[in-house]
């Protein structure tokens, strides 16, 4: 997930998305270029790795947003839900013309994934969505040479999630099918409310006189402390829909350091290894400060954390009794 950098937006100019992103990037880097094959898709398909679970579909028992969400992510949303008239000005800020404009910005020069257009997608997107208990939303598959993936969710449209190209090219089925989970993750705890009225409620106070700066930097800050929990609550979806720590920590690898050619290279166990390492280099007091100021404005964990994170997880009781509660149905 990565979050428009508040400072620099501007409802004057041409809109970037406020969005939910899975990238390692601590900015939003959104660009529109570069050539794209399904080649990875393609090449499982041929090879018979391509499976989908949609057969029997697959849920988690009256999953609810509370049995995923990080103890950060619901302490921060706290603190948000904590700030008088956040949400009345949101309301108040985000009109039915900027709907519209960030909405066709997002869509505009995007394909849209259906059963009839790049089907497979829309098989992960769908099985995904089942699993945990939610409405699919839209997908649309953007051109963009940097890898990533994000939500959008405006009140009273449907959200939509966009995939870029080279996440595509990057990752195995497996893992840009946890992708799409972290993503519904963001809708399964209706974390867009918070991301856009925050963002908006930042971009007013830098042009309040005065004291209008410091209110927005110290907003700005929290808000990325919310933004990197967030991010830990989603990690969990995406494993829960994986099913195994592996394919979650690979994807967190590759966006960290990974490329099509070398994929076949790259060592989960060596990856969260170093994870390890980090965790126990960072946890006496100076590291502790260290590594407090290295991820102070980052709108992301390091990659290296949640890895860490997730591994953890995934050994955990709360873990194993989600697993415990799936639900298969014979029904497509």
């Amino acid at each position: 997930m990565a979050a428009v950098s508040l400072s620099s937006l501007n409802f004057s100019v041409k809109l970037s998305p406020i969005s939910f992103c899975y990238s390692a990037a601590d900015r939003p880097l959104i660009t529109f270029s570069a050539g794209f094959k399904l080649n990875q898709l393609k090449r499982e398909r041929r090879s018979g790795n391509f499976f989908c679970r949609a057969a029997s579909s697959v849920a988690i028992r009256d999953l609810d947003a509370d049995d995923i969400r990080h103890p950060l992510d619901r302490q921060n949303t706290l603190i948000l839900k904590a700030i008088p008239g956040l949400n009345e000005i949101g309301k108040a800020l985000l009109g039915s013309v900027t709907e519209q404009v960030m909405l066709l910005e997002n869509i505009g020069t995007s394909v849209l994934v259906s059963k009839n257009q790049l089907p497979e997608l829309h098989e992960l997107m769908i099985e995904a969505a089942s699993m945990l208990n939610l409405e699919a939303p839209d997908l649309y598959l953007r051109q963009s040479p940097v890898p990533n993936a994000y939500t959008l969710a405006i009140s009273g449209k449907k959200p939509f999630v966009v995939v870029h190209t080279s996440l595509v090219e990057l990752l195995s089925r497996k893992e840009l099918q946890a992708v799409l989970a972290h993503e519904l993750g963001h809708l399964k705890c209706d974390h867009g409310v918070w991301l856009t009225f925050a963002n908006i409620l930042t971009v007013g106070a830098y042009s309040v006189p005065g004291l209008g700066g410091f209110i927005a930097q110290q907003l700005e800050e929290q808000l990325f402390r919310w933004l990197r929990a967030a991010e830990l609550t989603c990690d969990r979806a995406a494993l829960l829909v994986a099913r195994d720590p592996k394919v979650v920590i690979s994807v967190l690898m590759k966006l960290a350091g990974g490329c099509p050619s070398m994929a076949d290279q790259l060592n989960v166990d060596a990856f969260l290894e170093q994870a390890r390492s980090y965790e126990k280099a960072s946890s006496s007091p100076v590291g502790w400060y260290i590594r407090n100021a290295q991820t102070k404005q980052l709108s992301h964990p390091l990659p290296v954390l949640r890895a860490h994170e997730i591994d953890e997880w995934s050994r955990s009781q709360e873990y194993q009794s989600l697993v415990k509660r799936v639900k298969w149905s014979n029904s497509v």
